[in-house]
C-alpha cells in the first residue's frame, strides 16, 4: 500500500514539474534573447578593425576591447547570479564574400581567437567563451557590392548560449 501511495504521488507531481520545465525554458529562451540583443548591439558599437588578410588590429583597440570586456563579465555575472551554469559565450569572426571561401573562413576564426584571447586577459574564463570562424556565410549585407558593405561585414559578433 505505501508504495502504491509513493507511485501515486509521484504520477501527481510529473505535469507540475513538466509545466517548471517548460516555463524554465521559456524564461532561459526569453534571457538569451535579451542577452544577446545586448551583446551583439555592444559588439557593433565597439568593433575594432584588422589590418587587410591579417588577424593584426588595424589601428589602437584597448578602449573597445575594454569595453567589450566590461559588458561580457557583467553579463557573466547576472547569469551567476541567476544561477545559470552550463553556458558559452561565442565570438563569431565574419568576412565579406570576397576571396576563397577555404581561406575566409580560417581569417575570420583567427580574428575570433583573437577577440577571445583579449577578453581572457581582461578576466573572462577561458572555459566559458569560445570562437568560431564563419567565414562569408552570414552576411549582415547581400550583395556586399561596395566597400562600405564588405567592411560591415567583416566583424565579429558575440553570443551567449544558455
Amino acid at each position: 500500500m505505501t508504495i502504491l501511495l509513493a507511485v501515486a504521488f509521484l504520477l501527481a507531481q510529473t505535469p507540475l514539474d513538466v509545466a517548471k520545465s517548460v516555463v524554465g525554458k521559456t524564461a532561459i529562451k526569453k534571457l538569451e534573447e535579451r542577452m544577446n540583443k545586448r551583446l551583439l548591439e555592444e559588439g557593433r558599437r565597439n568593433q575594432c578593425t584588422f589590418k587587410t588578410d591579417s588577424d593584426l588590429f588595424d589601428r589602437p583597440c584597448d578602449k573597445k576591447l575594454y569595453n567589450l570586456s566590461v559588458v561580457l563579465i557583467n553579463a557573466k555575472r547576472r547569469l551567476d547570479h541567476a544561477g545559470v551554469v552550463n553556458f558559452k559565450f561565442e565570438v563569431s569572426g565574419h568576412t565579406d564574400t570576397t576571396g576563397d571561401p577555404v581561406h575566409n573562413r580560417e581569417l575570420s576564426a583567427r580574428r575570433a581567437a583573437v577577440i577571445v584571447a583579449e577578453m581572457q586577459k581582461r578576466g573572462m574564463p577561458a572555459n566559458e567563451i569560445i570562437s568560431v570562424g564563419k567565414g562569408a556565410d552570414a552576411p549582415l549585407f547581400k550583395p556586399d557590392d561596395t566597400p562600405v558593405k564588405r567592411a560591415r561585414n567583416r566583424r565579429y559578433e558575440i553570443r551567449v548560449h544558455l
